[in-house]
């Protein structure tokens, strides 16, 4: 356990558009002040990891989210594009009820985890390489048993995780979303494969004990 590098997947903190259930994709939309308050409490938590590198989306919620943390381990944060939530085309912007509206067929097949394109935006599957990528990328900077916080968005960090686990991309709504500000901590494998250890979490990992360690 000691030598095994860990990656924490970070929601960023609420802002107006979760709560209205606006559709957010690449818009770049800024923490409200439940989302300030949120960083602030699992930045206290998630810094008792010790962690050795912190990556950002670059939109501001994440970032402003990553920086709360970056604050208490006195960490720089690294932003990288790469990590943005899922780029939605015409349903950017749009309330829940609105893209049932106007396209509810394929909204309904999104939902259900079909790959499909979010009002002609990115595929679940080009998400997910992306993000998976940036994050095995910036994971060679840390050391054995070193600790990445990846600060992103819902449907990138679930696209990513599933990814890094192996499944099958229609396999991936096995997956519940994650809450504002919730992680899931997935730790490398002697064999170069991911297993997740928590998910959708405000709490830490603990060691396993007995014959399911």
């Amino acid at each position: 356990m000691s030598g095994a590098r860990r990656v924490v997947f970070w929601r960023h903190g609420r802002t107006t558009w979760n709560a209205e259930t606006r559709f957010q994709g690449t818009t770049d939309v800024p923490l409200d002040e439940v989302g300030v308050l949120q960083a602030e409490r699992a930045a206290r938590d998630l810094a008792t990891l010790a962690p050795h590198v912190l990556v950002s989306s670059d939109l501001e919620r994440a970032r402003v989210t990553a920086e709360a943390l970056a604050s208490v381990v006195g960490l720089e944060v690294t932003t990288d594009e790469a990590l943005r939530e899922t780029y939605a085309g015409t349903w950017q912007g749009l309330l829940r009820e609105e893209i049932v509206a106007r396209d509810g067929d394929a909204f309904v097949r999104w939902l259900a985890g079909d790959d499909v394109r979010p009002g002609g935006g990115e595929s679940r599957i080009e998400v997910a390489e992306r993000v998976a990528d940036a994050v095995l990328r910036h994971a060679e900077a840390l050391p054995p048993g070193g600790t990445l916080v990846v600060t992103t968005h819902g449907g990138a960090a679930r696209a990513g995780i599933g990814r890094l686990l192996g499944l099958p991309v229609e396999h991936w709504t096995v997956l519940g979303g994650l809450t504002n500000c919730a992680w899931s901590v997935l730790e490398e494998l002697p064999d170069g494969r991911w297993r997740l250890l928590e998910h959708n979490a405000r709490s830490l990992p603990e060691e396993v004990e007995g014959d399911e360690q």
